[in-house]
């Protein structure tokens, strides 16, 4: 198992090999006030591209369904309506294959990725329902006497259309113990977008050492990200009384404190232990936790997975692919190496560091940018909108962090496409 864990880690030095997504993006679509004419680059999913999974059956999913419809605009066609028993923690496999035919007819083929409205189920015999989901059921994603599982073709990926590029649509879980916190959950992933928190990222070693098997990711991580994120890699059981919680990865079967923190919207949380995503009824703390203390997004293991690094989040991958401008379904699930055990649960659109074009003036623009890494700005103009383009020669420098650029392009002047 050894063996295995180092070639599939040699093979593609996570951290060092970040800064060639850059290459990939590809565009999308602008505010409205700036959208006539000047294009930005895609960084991310938008409402159109996600379907919301409903249970009829329960009348929570159907309140959560309806809402996040509501707040994110999602189309009517991307309401997946089922009818099911609720109340179980697991689907067997027969019951799974028969709701996944009715989601597979009913999603439209432009869906790239699934929001589940409902709390139970959460598992899909040795998957989680958001692994099953996306990958179908399939054994070679469950580990059997503690072994490894099936590789994920998304982890680290510079896709920015998952189904295109590799066949899967990621799940999240809008969940929560009841209607009230899920609403709650929702409003912070609304008010997350564009917000460009100023956050700290926390990374604690604990005295559990067996859970603590990331801490020797943690100052590559440090050292990559700095001056992306304030970042604190501290030896302690658990932090508190802190007010600027933007990222907190550690390794216990119970976190302590959480009331004491406040987490800004957007913040993704997780503790490595084994049965975190077991979400109503595990013996250790369930990931359910972090979302009623704040975060937007998290994840657990819906049954055993040892010790395996590749089961959890690597928090540098989490954290570069968000400072991209990448959604939280995309940048959480990109972030594990082996997921099928594990589940997802948060508002999958939040996106504090998309990219922002505000017209501060006639003809005057000013574009808010966050960049894990130092680039430059390309600007390339057009007379028509399906171009030719030429660049020009005004290239700004784009900093790591976050960046403010202020140009001006009059509507006589064309069509203006910014890349980087």
């Amino acid at each position: 198992m050894k063996r295995l864990a180092r070639r599939r880690f040699a093979s593609w030095k996570f951290l060092t090999c970040l800064p060639v997504l850059l290459i990939a993006l590809v565009l999308g679509p602008m505010p409205v006030h700036a959208q006539a004419r000047i294009e930005l680059p895609r960084t991310g999913l938008v409402p159109d591209e996600l379907a919301v999974i409903i249970n009829d059956s329960d009348p929570q999913s159907l309140k959560i369904g309806d809402y996040y419809q509501k707040a994110r605009h999602i189309p009517a066609a991307n309401m997946i309506h089922l009818s099911f028993p609720s109340g179980r923690s697991a689907l067997s496999r027969d019951e799974f294959q028969q709701l996944k035919m009715e989601i597979d007819e009913a999603t439209p083929p432009h869906i790239q990725a699934y929001a589940v409205a409902w709390t139970l189920p959460y598992r899909v015999a040795c998957m989680s329902l958001t692994s099953a989901l996306a990958f179908g059921f399939d054994e070679r994603y469950c580990s059997s006497e503690c072994g490894p599982t099936r590789f994920s073709p998304y982890f680290n990926s510079s896709s920015l259309h998952p189904v295109g590029d590799h066949n899967i649509r990621p799940a999240m879980m809008l969940a929560g113990t009841d209607f009230e916190q899920v609403k709650a959950l929702i409003d912070r992933g609304v008010a997350s977008d564009r917000s460009f928190p100023k956050g700290h990222a926390y990374l604690i070693i604990t005295p559990d050492k067996a859970r603590s098997v990331r801490a020797s990711y943690f100052e590559l991580a440090a050292k990559e990200l700095a001056g992306v994120f304030p970042i604190e890699i501290l030896e302690t059981e658990a932090i508190s009384g802190r007010h600027d919680v933007l990222f907190y990865f550690t390794g216990l079967a119970d976190v302590p404190q959480l009331h004491t923190l406040d987490f800004l919207p957007g913040a993704m949380a997780d503790h490595l232990t084994s049965a975190g995503g077991q979400l109503t009824d595990s013996m250790q703390m369930s990931s359910l936790r972090w979302l009623e203390a704040g975060a937007t997004a998290s994840y657990g293991t819906v049954i055993e997975p040892c010790s395996h690094i590749q089961k959890f989040p690597f928090p540098a991958v989490a954290m570069f692919h968000y400072a991209l401008g990448e959604s939280a379904i995309e940048s959480y699930w990109k972030s594990v190496a082996w997921p099928g055990e594990g589940v997802f649960v948060g508002e999958p659109l939040a996106q504090p560091f998309a990219p922002e074009l505000r017209e501060i003036r006639a003809g005057q623009f000013e574009l808010h940018i966050f960049s894990p890494r130092q680039r430059r700005l390309r600007m390339e103009q057009s007379r028509s909108a399906v171009g030719p383009y030429k660049p020009l020669a005004q290239r700004p420098l784009i900093s790591r962090g976050a960046n403010i650029i202020r140009f001006n392009f009059a509507e006589k002047e064309g069509y203006l496409r910014l890349q980087w």
